[in-house]
């Protein structure tokens, strides 16, 4: 009997993918844990495995084609005893292939590791579901530590075959869409954006470049957080010359090793540790209460071509300088090349984003959902400072965090500012 290869959602918000790259072809023989497919999301490129062994029998959707649907058929194993199909007439790449009316309506078994299970939905990373295989562990009886319950690589490690994990921890779970209440107004209809060419802007008169799935994704997030989310910034002014001179003391240290400590790093220490002393601002607004964080998930801003993205420092108040540098470079770098998986961007408690490379004196971010304050760090510079009724100079940096008011109020919004400024501005408090 044919087996579909569907369309894996290889996180709890993806709806849609590109499929980059097939690394198979008709006629090839795939066996569990083999990697058949390159999948495009919004934030990373990611292979995919087979868990199903057979022979390639079609491929329903072509290399690049955009805006595949999870769960929609991409291919097909033909089973024991039957032979591979010629190859289908060629579709074009902009839309995927429609499964045949002859398919029954039950979608058939998943030949992929795409974290869906037969009757209920199971979110498990390419490595879990592996290790998990060979354990024989069944992931249903397993509990995720990763973003919204994605079961991950400890998850299953320390399991035994009919015995549970418990969670370690790890962002809540989205809560559930509700039907607007009997008597509710609906909700407005979109804004309509006109076209540059009925705002007046001749045709032919600019290059127009199609939207990537990453920039529709940050257009389509930040949009609904300004929009949606009642926001303030709260700005301070921070001296950092003993930031400067640690730091100048401890890459020093670390020059043997090869590593190196970047200011950002010693700002998500710090702000790490400031989330811990004043818990109530490491909290995210649910419409069934207020979630308050155990750790600092602290998410970094980094640009990417076409948009940016939000790798995580996890647990950032338990890791040193010199491990905090040494994730951070890691993440940047794959997160560059899109190489992150989901549950290395998904699930932050706190963002910081620093545009102070690029002389930017100060700025006010937009909140990354559902986190509940983003803090904004501008560059170091030399100032002109007052110390009792003397003038003297200084390296300042000013600082912007920018507060979901749902959750982080002022008062609380400056507490925190209040624990990081000294942590900024005296670093041995970060190891004290």
């Amino acid at each position: 009997m044919p087996i579909d290869i569907l369309m894996p959602a290889l996180s709890p918000t993806m709806e849609e993918g590109t499929l980059a790259k097939w690394h198979v072809k008709l006629g090839d023989t795939v066996k569990s844990g083999d990697v058949i497919a390159e999948i495009e999301t919004d934030k990373a490129t990611m292979e995919v495995e087979a868990v199903d062994e057979g022979t390639v029998q079609e491929l329903l959707v072509p290399e690049g084609a955009e805006g595949v649907k999870v769960n929609a058929p991409i291919a097909r194993l033909s089973g024991d005893g039957e032979t591979a199909a010629p190859a289908p007439a060629a579709k074009p790449a902009s839309a995927p292939a429609a499964p045949p009316p002859s398919a029954s309506p039950p979608p058939p078994p998943h030949a992929v590791a795409t974290g869906e299970e037969r009757g209920t939905r199971i979110f498990a990373s390419p490595l879990a579901r592996r290790i998990a295989q060979q354990k024989g562990l069944d992931l249903a009886t397993l509990k995720g530590s990763g973003p919204h319950g994605r079961i991950v690589k400890i998850d299953v490690e320390g399991a035994q075959p009919g015995q549970a994990r418990p969670a370690q921890g790890g962002a809540p779970a989205a809560a559930p869409a509700t039907q607007p209440a009997a008597g509710q107004a609906p909700a407005a209809a979109p804004r309509q954006v006109l076209s540059l060419e009925q705002q007046g802007i001749a045709p032919g008169s600019y290059e127009l470049i199609p939207l990537d799935g990453m920039r529709k994704t940050v257009a389509r997030r930040m949009t609904e957080s300004f929009r949606d989310v009642p926001h303030f910034p709260l700005n301070m002014d921070l001296e950092i010359d003993a930031l400067l001179a640690a730091r100048a003391k401890i890459n020093a240290m670390l020059e043997k090793s090869g590593g190196k400590v970047s200011v950002n790093d010693m700002v998500i220490k710090a702000a790490a540790i400031a989330l811990m002393q004043v818990p109530e601002a490491n909290a995210s607004y649910t419409p069934e209460g207020i979630a308050m964080h155990r750790h600092a998930d602290v998410a970094m801003a980094v640009a990417v071509p076409h948009g940016l993205i939000t790798p995580i420092i996890r647990a950032a108040e338990t890791k040193g300088l010199a491990a905090i540098a040494a994730e951070a470079k890691d993440l940047a770098e794959r997160a560059r090349t899109r190489k992150l998986m989901p549950e290395e961007y998904l699930g932050g408690t706190f963002s910081v984003s620093n545009l102070g490379m690029f002389g930017i004196k100060s700025f006010a971010s937009i909140i990354n959902e559902p986190q509940g304050a983003i803090l904004s760090v501008g560059v170091g510079e030399k100032r002109a400072v007052v110390r009792g009724d003397q003038l003297a100079i200084a390296t300042v940096m000013s600082v912007t965090l920018t507060c979901d008011h749902r959750v982080v109020d002022g008062a609380t919004g400056a507490r925190w500012l209040a624990a990081f400024k000294p942590l900024i501005e005296d670093p041995i408090t970060m190891i004290v």
